[in-house]
């Protein structure tokens, strides 16, 4: 009987531990309420921004630069996809699209399409970049994904001198994975890595996030809730009924009853 309430008592404490877990991994909305940007960025400082979720469209020419940015949080694996429409007539063409963080930093891509060529009767490209897992805490020296703004750069390479200044359309998309606890380290940054968070006084650093216009939906840092948390739970409940249940085996029935009290 013990041993069976307590296996109750522990059931339900998993059920109490796991259901923050449900309800976080429970898909959010997309941002709704704004349109879709319709244009792109020059540079990294005019880059335009975009929501994860959200596809973006821009013109250009061939031979342009074109500069989106994004806000990536801790424990999200982004995924930049992009398609490239190209003139009816052209001659072949490669195109190419680079992620960088907020310290302007290349990316490097897991994986994905990173740089195609488009044969000439092709009427459209299209690239992908899958990133790594953003953290909350690095090294200075290394190169990990943190969390804050990312720029995406969308680009041909090589491109003929008959076929620059050719127009092309383009289309951009973001989403992320949420990797959950697998990813997360014993740190944090103090800020998320956006335009102009080094350049604010001590006393106006909480307001620094405001310069990059676009942030996740729950804040920076929003996911500081992860399966670690489930998972340590499950452990020590385990651990309980392990010693609630070695006790059970070990303790014996008592004294037997023909032994006298005093003996």
């Amino acid at each position: 009987m013990r041993v069976a309430r307590a296996l109750n008592v522990a059931l339900l404490t998993l059920g109490l531990a796991a259901a923050p877990a449900a309800a976080d991994a429970s898909p959010s909305p997309s941002p709704d309420g704004t349109s879709a940007p319709t244009r792109a960025g020059t540079s990294f400082r005019t880059a335009t921004e975009i929501e994860q979720g959200q596809q973006a469209t821009a013109s250009g020419s061939t031979g342009d630069y074109l500069y989106w940015s994004f806000p990536a949080d801790t424990g999200q694996r982004p995924t930049v996809e992009a398609t490239v429409k190209l003139p009816e007539t052209h001659a072949p063409q490669t195109w190419q699209i680079d992620v960088y963080d907020g310290l302007r930093r290349r990316q490097a891509c897991q994986y994905g399409a990173q740089t195609r060529t488009a044969a000439a009767d092709a009427s459209s490209v299209e690239l992908a970049c899958v990133l790594r897992t953003v953290r909350a805490w690095s090294e200075p020296w290394a190169n990990d994904p943190l969390p804050g703004t990312y720029y995406i750069r969308l680009t041909a390479t090589g491109v003929p001198t008959a076929d620059l200044g050719l127009p092309v359309g383009s289309e951009v998309r973001v989403d992320s994975k949420d990797i959950g606890g697998s990813a997360a380290v014993d740190g944090s940054l103090a800020e998320p890595l956006v335009p102009g968070v080094a350049t604010k006084p001590e006393e106006e650093q909480e307001k620094a996030a405001v310069l990059a216009g676009l942030e996740p939906e729950d804040g920076w840092a929003s996911g500081w809730w992860s399966d670690r948390w489930v998972w340590t739970a499950i452990g020590g409940i385990l651990a309980a009924l392990a010693g609630v249940g070695g006790y059970a085996l070990t303790r014996g029935t008592g004294r037997p009853s023909r032994v006298p009290p005093g003996a």
